[in-house]
């Protein structure tokens, strides 16, 4: 039995940092453990040029704290209105490492997000050219499909139409949540990649709904049947580096969460080593780990690893939730995966 797991420094190539209070709260969490994270860029108003996105990335620095080894990898938010030159410009500069395509109204603000693809296929073009990666949210937002049903429409109706007219486009389908986005990867060919996220691979739609609704447990994409989410563990603990980590942790005040219409978003970023640790344990796959956390993702995006490595020890007691957050405004309640974690980052 292992008892001590040192891991290359890892990514997280989904997170949201948000900004103000809130980022100067939950970017020292990520800092603390990762040595580089891809920041989503729907902000109010979203990144939607280079220069917002160099900005943005300043502030980020600005939070991080003193003697951390982080780099932040910016995004742009693309709109129908993108222009496609400040963006190829953007990328060949080293400002951003991939753009994000919301479907509007998909997720936390996505209204400035892409309601008709036709609209944005010479920006995508470009970035096919380039060798710019495209971001997707995977879902379709039509009010007549079930949000449970919404991933796979997105592949069927949106997804595979645009890889085929695009072959040389570069995708990653992030936080996917269903066995059919699982199995399209799988499928795929290399160029098309996918995040998991720390959650998704210990909750279903029952920890969200079953004896009473538990708002810290909704997310978007929605948590799915539990029969997806194996298929989610499996497919992370596979080794397959089609798939790598995107905690697409995503800070809200409780009082956001807990409104009468709440916010979806759960806050990963302080226990995420720890949860994946066990989750790996349990399937016998610790040795996978670091090809998960540090390997799969950096070789996808063309970077080397980190450097430095990260050390996780078993624990004979089941570690505790950390603490609340603090900010400002108000608390800011961390992921409970409801199972005993008996793993944590030394030191």
């Amino acid at each position: 039995m292992t008892d001590r797991l040192t891991i290359t420094r890892p990514d997280d190539w989904h997170l949201h940092l948000r900004d103000g209070r809130m980022l100067d709260a939950v970017t020292p969490d990520t800092a603390m453990h990762f040595g580089r994270a891809l920041i989503m860029p729907n902000l109010v108003p979203p990144v939607v040029s280079g220069s917002d996105a160099s900005a943005y990335r300043d502030r980020i620095m600005a939070a991080c704290p003193d003697g951390a080894s982080f780099t932040p990898m910016m995004t742009l938010y693309l709109t129908e209105g993108t222009d496609a030159a400040d963006l190829v410009a953007a990328a060949r500069d080293g400002i951003i490492t991939a753009v994000k395509l919301y479907p509007a109204g998909a997720t936390t603000n996505s209204a400035s997000g892409v309601r008709d693809i036709d609209s944005v296929m010479p920006v995508l073009e470009a970035m096919a050219e380039a060798g710019v990666p495209l971001c997707v949210h995977g879902e379709v937002t039509d009010s007549e499909i079930d949000i449970f049903d919404r991933e796979a429409v997105f592949i069927d109706r949106v997804l595979d139409p645009l890889r085929r007219r695009l072959p040389a486009l570069r995708v990653v389908m992030e936080h996917v949540t269903t066995s059919d986005g699982i199995d399209y990867v799988r499928s795929g060919g290399e160029s098309i990649a996918a995040t998991l996220t720390t959650h998704h691979l210990f909750i279903n739609r029952n920890h969200i709904l079953a004896g009473g609704i538990r708002p810290h447990y909704y997310c978007l994409p929605v948590a799915k049947r539990e029969t997806h989410r194996l298929a989610l563990v499996a497919a992370a603990t596979s080794g397959d580096p089609s798939f790598f980590l995107g905690t697409d942790s995503a800070p809200h005040l409780d009082t956001a969460k807990l409104a009468p219409c709440g916010c979806a978003g759960i806050y990963t970023a302080p226990n995420t080593l720890a949860c994946l640790a066990q989750i790996f344990d349990n399937e016998g796959a610790l040795d996978r780990l670091d090809g998960f956390v540090a390997r799969h993702g950096a070789a996808f995006y063309g970077v080397a690893v980190n450097d430095g490595t990260v050390t996780l020890v078993r624990t004979a007691a089941p570690q505790p939730v950390p603490d609340d957050r603090m900010t400002p405004e108000g608390s800011l309640t961390v992921f409970d995966p409801m199972v005993p974690i008996h793993w944590a980052v030394a030191g």
